[in-house]
């Protein structure tokens, strides 16, 4: 197991580059990157994968990381370092629902998680399984592997994952009890898979006594030689055991080594193993005299290994005039060598990369062919060694022969006027690569529109292939962007590398102007002079959008010749105008920048017209989605108490979060309200569903509560008044409710619940408990519906939480799960003040980046007299 991108010791006990991990976030300990990667090793050889990883939990509520990669490299697969729990990928489910996903084969994948495949549409096979330990959730293990198109993962595969996720689980528990943060804070840990082809490397040494001709070996060399050589042994016999031009070579080294200046010698010998194959040795010998003097003279001219040995001494194998010995070590490198020597004399450019990216082998030709010695090439990760390998079609090219397992080939251009035929064959240890000069391949030479030739190799039509699969990743990801923001975010992560674009900017139109809504890329203030532009200024983002063409420049030449008076932001590069029309609506422009310039064949400018009209439609709906957003935000925060009363002897506090995610603003309210003979209702509720209708819902009941309650009804009849009340206006739409009536002088408590989730309760001595109230069917369903009340006393001191399910639900989570843990929190609240317990009680919500539901909180604190 070696170990690859890690800050300091990696598994392995070796250093890497440097990942990240050791910067702010600080490194995660060395015990944790052990357990981690040794467990991901084991899952993906015992289901006969070739790549794999564990994603772990991280600072973030709601975020994974990837905490070790096996078998890849991990700069290919950046964009897969982060994972939100709430994506629609396998990672993400298997996370949040606790349950294990076997996708066999790519249609699989295709029917259960489009965008998996969207990403990375290559053939394999994906194992996930939930690494827990009891209720604690810490992360997914993953495994990849060839696909079985139409045959299902089997059992024993099945279980072989879920035991390695239950054995993780524990080791992690394990580590987390001993004190360990198991969070996994950086960029993930690389781990070389273990060899699985090819012969071990092999040592054994020998003792050659030079006055006898005896040689003695150790256990090592007889390994290599078989079982029918034995130890000692004449020198004959090992000298058999060699080719004849090797046994010469064998004798010459030996001479040499006891010649006059002693010097050591190194030969490559070919020696024959028991299985009558060649094995490549190099042997390095040293002479090592018993007795001071006497050198060995020349063998005879003729004499054969053996045969001078016997002529200068008179014993058989001696070196005559010899005395002492020669030692010899020999290193066994299998076949490698053997195919080193017979691909240099191959007419192709060969290299070989290992699983994590790394030059492991350059034959002569790629010297020749790529101007760089092996020196400089070897050991080095590809994208930095060449780096037009970092190209992103490039690099997608690479992603697909580790995944898939299948060969890949491509034409490529390092450099203007210069072509290369890429061939990627890939195996379990790795990748070898075969290089071929191409004389400007048919059509990739084409002069474009104005007689340039175009400089970037996405005109190539491997590069278009790559353009034509991305609008598929690309409209996936925008039907799940519900904002403006996330529109362009999307834009952003997906249409720039697919096109290797640097620059972007998005221009919203409003009152015949254009507003700029979004750019990334652009020097710092380059665009305000743009913000605001009138439809009649003479600029290419503005005529894109009046005249529905779109415009490419392929220098910043040609740009500023068409545009004489416009502000460049740079000398060299490209630019793309895309007008933005969704159903012959204009909604705005796009613009794409580029570092150099470059061509745009006619498959990338229908691409990128297509796309245009994808953002939008998905922009479109960002803007009535923001304008919806706004109206119910206005109406529930109009709905919603400013202020809540004040009574002596009862403190009370209400927070409120939005969702975040779709419609954000949802049905949830809370209330307090004076009734008659000095009594407080205190009120929360939840009604189904988001946006401006359930804000509207909301304060229709919120309104009638309040009605019912200073009319002084009693409180089973507020409810039921208020569950006729929603079934007669009809909106579709049913509610939960809990209404808690609470005299302060005596603390008795009247309460009643309809469909909602029982309060709990802080009493005075610290024990939290759950209220068990008797309860009636949700609001807005049976006309009939009737509301027992529960009687209790709220003593001095105590805190009742009423509380809406988007507090204590998650996805994947049991809602008694949730319940004991806000029970447990609102017990750690302890004496704190009303207000900073409520602001606790709703910390980690606020601070999670996903937040499927809205939250209403109310809490009420009743004191003894003069407190």
């Amino acid at each position: 197991m070696t170990s690859h991108g890690t800050s300091g010791s990696g598994p392995a006990g070796g250093t890497g580059r440097p990942s990240g991990m050791g910067t702010a976030d600080g490194p995660a300990s060395s015990a944790l990157t052990w357990t981690l990667a040794e467990e991901a090793l084991r899952a993906v050889e015992e289901v006969g994968g070739y790549a794999g990883g564990v994603y772990l939990r991280s600072g973030t509520p709601g975020l994974l990381r990837l905490a070790v990669l096996v078998g890849l490299p991990g700069p290919l697969f950046r964009p897969w370092w982060r994972m939100h729990a709430n994506r629609p990928f396998p990672v993400a489910e298997v996370h949040r629902s606790g349950q294990s996903v076997h996708l066999s084969d790519v249609e699989e994948a295709m029917r259960r998680f489009p965008q998996l495949v969207a990403s990375l549409p290559f053939p394999f096979a994906s194992l996930y399984a939930p690494v827990v330990a009891g209720r604690e959730r810490f992360g997914v293990l993953v495994a990849l592997r060839p696909p079985t198109p139409g045959v299902a993962v089997d059992g024993r595969d099945r279980n072989r994952m879920t035991r390695g996720a239950l054995r993780l689980g524990e080791s992690l528990s394990g580590l987390a009890r001993a004190g360990t943060v198991v969070e996994w804070p950086g960029d993930p840990v690389c781990v070389q898979l273990s060899t699985g082809s090819g012969p071990p490397v092999r040592f054994g040494s020998f003792d050659w006594d030079l006055d006898t001709g005896t040689v003695t070996l150790d256990e090592g060399l007889l390994g290599i030689l078989g079982a029918e050589v034995g130890s000692p042994c004449s020198i004959d016999v090992l000298t058999s055991l060699l080719e004849p031009e090797d046994g010469y070579a064998l004798w010459a080294a030996a001479r040499q080594a006891t010649g006059v200046d002693g010097r050591p010698a190194v030969r490559r010998l070919r020696l024959k193993g028991p299985d009558g194959g060649l094995h490549l040795l190099e042997v390095a010998a040293r002479a090592r005299r018993s007795t001071a003097g006497g050198t060995s003279p020349p063998a005879p001219d003729g004499a054969g290994p053996g045969e001078a040995g016997s002529r200068a001494a008179g014993a058989p194998g001696s070196i005559g005039g010899g005395s002492g010995h020669l030692t010899g070590t020999l290193v066994d490198l299998g076949t490698g060598l053997v195919g080193s020597d017979a691909t240099d004399r191959l007419p192709r450019a060969i290299l070989a990369i290992d699983r994590l990216g790394r030059i492991t082998y350059v034959n002569e030709r790629t010297e020749r062919l790529l101007g760089r010695p092996r020196g400089a090439l070897a050991g080095r990760p590809l994208w930095e060694a060449l780096p037009w390998f970092g190209h992103p079609f490039h690099e997608e090219q690479l992603r697909a022969a580790l995944l898939s397992g299948e060969p890949v080939r491509f034409l490529a251009r390092p450099e203007r006027g210069r072509w290369l035929s890429v061939s990627l064959h890939p195996g379990r240890d790795g990748v070898t690569m075969v290089l071929v000069p191409e004389e400007d391949p048919a059509g990739l030479g084409a002069r474009t529109r104005g007689g340039r030739r175009a400089d970037d190799g996405l005109s190539a039509p491997g590069d278009r292939a790559a353009a034509l699969y991305r609008p598929v990743a690309l409209a996936i990801a925008l039907t799940e962007a519900v904002t403006a923001r996330q529109v362009a975010a999307v834009v952003t992560e997906e249409l720039l590398p697919a096109f290797g674009g640097r620059q972007l900017a998005i221009y919203l139109l409003s009152d015949r102007r254009l507003y700029l809504a979004w750019e990334t890329g652009f020097p710092p203030g380059f665009l305000e002079p743009f913000d605001g532009v009138a439809l009649d200024a003479r600029l290419p983002g503005v005529e894109t959008l009046t005249t529905g063409r779109p415009l490419f420049f392929e220098s910043m030449e040609q740009l500023g010749r068409a545009y004489p008076d416009l502000p460049m932001d740079a000398h060299s590069g490209a630019r793309a105008f895309l007008p933005l029309i969704a159903s012959g609506r204009p909604v705005g422009s796009c613009i794409l920048g580029f570092d150099r310039p470059r061509g745009f064949s006619p498959e990338e400018r229908t691409v990128l017209t297509a796309l245009a009209g994808l953002i939008a439609q998905a922009l479109e709906r960002a803007q009535r989605y923001d304008t919806e957003s706004a109206v119910a935000r206005g109406l529930q925060d109009a709905l919603l108490p400013h202020r809540l009363p004040v009574r002596d002897g009862v403190d009370t506090v209400g927070r409120y979060l939005p969702g975040t995610q779709g419609m954000d603003v949802g049905g949830d309210w809370y209330d307090v309200i004076e009734t008659d003979h000095g009594r407080l209702a205190l009120v929360i509720g939840d009604v189904q569903g988001h946006g401006v209708a359930a804000a509207a819902t909301m304060g229709q009941l919120r309104s009638a509560v309040r009605a019912f309650a200073l009319g002084g009804h009693r409180p089973q009849d507020v409810m039921r008044g208020t569950n006729k009340l929603l079934i007669d206006l009809d909106p579709g739409q049913f509610a939960s409710c809990c209404y808690v009536l609470l005299d302060p002088e005596t603390g008795d408590v009247r309460a009643v619940r309809a469909g909602h989730p029982q309060p709990l309760l802080l009493q005075p001595d610290g024990t939290t408990e759950p209220v068990e109230l008797a309860g009636g069917v949700v609001l807005g369903v049976d006309d009939r519906a009737s509301y027992p009340v529960t009687r209790l006393r709220l003593a001095p001191g105590a805190v009742l939480a009423l509380f809406t399910d988007g507090l204590v639900e998650r996805p994947g989570r049991d809602i008694d799960e949730g319940i004991e843990h806000l029970r447990e929190a609102l017990a750690a609240t302890g004496s704190l003040p009303l207000p900073e317990a409520a602001d606790r009680l709703i910390r980690e919500a606020r601070q999670a980046t996903a937040r499927p539901d809205d939250i209403a909180l109310l809490l009420a604190a009743r004191w003894p007299d003069g407190t």
